[in-house]
């Protein structure tokens, strides 16, 4: 652009006001991609090769009905079904109730079912001669410290023991891990402990699963598996809801907190908000040079000329500030994933956010540039030199 240089100079021109416009805009934009890796980690969820053998059967009323264990068998029995196991939730908490953990009492051929979670053989097997033995995620065992052999107290939220209190005793005897090229999900945050043990300690699990995970041959048979599985409680007291461990999850996650929702409600008043003050700017920022303006097309600049200097500038101020800011959220990603120990994991800021990111950059710095750009193009040069 041959006027670059023009509106280079006019966009530093008041260089206090600048820098502190564009460090608004590298704050809304850092926010936006940090929020939108949390978006995405939480939309990618069962979305392996693995996850899309894997169908999960719940109560269908709520996900904290039981369903009896005897269905298990049943579903075991139908076509296209490779394997099923069942887990519980525990309700775990470590050292503090607020501080909960993804605790599963789990079915002995669990892990079968997840390929992408890896665990030493040795271990496994010491796992499942162990009453009281529970597997740890590596990223769980890197945040409290654990070691192989100690035992911990885990505190039910849920469910007393057979003593009648909350609190359990449990002996670590192996470490999940992710295996290589894997996603690893929540894989490295479970605690998965014996269904068995958990069944016989607590009053309130007789005979009854949180939930069955179902492996199918066919994936493009799923659907017909789930409605095979559906139909076997159709009309009884434990009717079920079989979907995609994918669809599952997205569907438990908006029973908790509609992610979706709560970040575009964020970034939507995040983004008007910079709309006000970047519109402030630029109405600022050529109201100061309106005699300016009207010398340049003195010497012959066209109206066009000038509207297209004053809308440039308003885009090069979002675009240095919006490229810095989802440059920094590049940056911190990773290090706000290893900082927290894996309770947080947000992916890398990929090219779809990259093109998001500059999509609302372009359109922002439209938006807020287009007033005033009309405004300089049609100055009067008369009225402007004479300060009317």
């Amino acid at each position: 652009m041959k006027y670059f240089h023009l509106v280079w100079a006019a966009l530093f021109r008041r260089k206090t006001r600048t820098f502190l416009t564009l460090a608004s805009i590298l704050a809304a934009f850092l926010l936006f991609g940090l929020l939108d890796g949390v978006r995405t980690s939480f939309a990618q969820l069962g979305q392996s090769a693995e996850g899309a053998q894997r169908l999960q059967t719940t109560a269908r009323l709520s996900m904290i009905e039981t369903l009896p264990l005897s269905l298990g068998s049943r579903i075991a029995r139908l076509d296209n079904v490779e394997a099923v196991t069942w887990a519980n939730w525990f309700g775990g908490a470590y050292q503090n109730p607020r501080n909960q953990l993804f605790t599963f009492a789990v079915a002995p051929n669990y892990l079968d079912l997840y390929p992408e979670a890896e665990v030493d053989p040795q271990q496994l097997e010491a796992w499942k001669r162990t009453r009281t033995g529970i597997l740890v995620g590596e990223a769980l065992m890197r945040r409290f410290g654990w070691k192989v052999g100690q035992r911990i107290p885990l505190q039910s939220t849920i469910f007393p023991n057979s003593d009648g209190t909350l609190n359990w005793q449990f002996d670590i005897v192996g470490t999940i891990t992710t295996r290589k090229g894997r996603d690893a999900g929540f894989t490295d945050q479970l605690i998965l402990m014996h269904y068995e043990y958990f069944a016989e300690s607590t009053p309130y699990v007789d005979g009854e699963v949180g939930w069955y995970i179902t492996r199918v041959s066919d994936v493009r048979r799923s659907d017909a598996v789930a409605r095979a599985i559906d139909a076997l409680s159709a009309n009884s007291p434990h009717e079920t809801k079989t979907m995609s461990e994918q669809a599952a999850m997205a569907s438990q996650l908006k029973q908790m907190a509609d992610i979706g929702l709560i970040v575009g409600s964020i970034m939507g008043a995040v983004f008007f908000t910079l709309l006000l003050l970047t519109g402030n700017t630029m109405a600022q920022a050529v109201r100061e040079r309106t005699s300016e303006l009207a010398v340049l097309k003195t010497i012959g600049f066209s109206d066009g000329a000038v509207l297209g200097m004053v809308l440039a500038e308003s885009v090069l101020l979002v675009l240095l500030g919006g490229v810095l800011g989802l440059g920094l959220a590049a940056v911190l990603s990773p290090v706000v994933s290893a900082g927290s120990g894996g309770v947080i994991t947000l992916p890398p800021i990929g090219w779809r956010s990259w093109l998001l990111g500059l999509g609302l950059m372009a359109g922002i710095g439209l938006l807020v540039g287009a007033l005033p750009a009309l405004r300089a193009m049609r100055l009067n040069i008369v009225d402007a030199l004479a300060g009317r």
